[in-house]
């Protein structure tokens, strides 16, 4: 199963440029109108052409000066689909909620098993990052399983850090810990479907490649 070791620091931030004209050449060139009427009176012909004439040169002269403004903006993701971009980010808001949640779980072994689906949900936005085509196969999984399971969990700590006695809480306390370990499995099983093709062109260039290899007589 391959899980990539460094998903849960992998960094995915992008930038993006966003430029904003300055307003001030506009507001000069429009004071033009009501300055220059006081000196060329608007009701002849020859003087609206003047006006519109200063008006133009004054705004350009003006946005000489006042250069549009640069500024650079982080972006989580940058896959050049919105919808993709958005079920990264909610998938990444999720992850970091089921972190904070694993903070507040004393018990070892669950908190293990919250350890395991939160690699493997880094390793999904990984690879749906790299090749946004993959979107569609964790579908599911970015809208219900993993939602589910944030839920499944903060009710777990709420229910431990509110000292909830009874044996429906002991009961439902004691499946959140025994169901752990597969919400985990399914997790990195949803990872390792994505990496299914590459598997399977990695296997094929290796067979090609040892028969060329044999072929030339270069394995012995």
């Amino acid at each position: 199963m391959y899980i990539p070791l460094d998903a849960k620091e992998f960094s995915m931030s992008k930038w993006i440029e966003k430029r904003s004209r300055p307003v001030l050449p506009l507001y000069l060139a429009a004071l033009v109108w009501p300055v220059g009427a006081l000196i060329l009176p608007p009701y002849r012909l020859v003087n609206l052409v003047i006006l519109a004439v200063l008006s133009v040169a004054v705004y350009f002269i003006a946005a000489h000066f006042c250069p549009t403004r640069v500024q650079r903006v982080a972006m989580p993701y940058a896959t050049g689909s919105e919808d993709t971009d958005a079920m990264l980010a909610g998938i990444s808001a999720n992850l970091d909620a089921l972190h904070k949640l694993n903070d507040n779980i004393p018990d070892a072994e669950l908190s293990r098993q919250l350890d395991r689906m939160e690699k493997a949900g880094r390793g999904i936005v990984q690879a749906v990052e790299q090749k946004p085509d993959k979107a569609r196969s964790v579908d599911r999984f970015a809208r219900y399983y993993l939602p589910e399971v944030v839920k499944i969990m903060s009710s777990y700590v709420q229910m431990e850090q509110g000292g909830i006695q009874g044996d429906n809480a002991a009961q439902i306390l004691g499946e959140v810990r025994r169901n752990a370990a597969t919400m985990a499995t399914a997790f990195e099983n949803q990872l390792d479907a994505l990496y299914s093709a590459e598997a399977m062109d990695i296997s094929t260039d290796i067979e090609v490649l040892e028969n060329i290899m044999k072929g030339q007589n270069l394995t012995k």
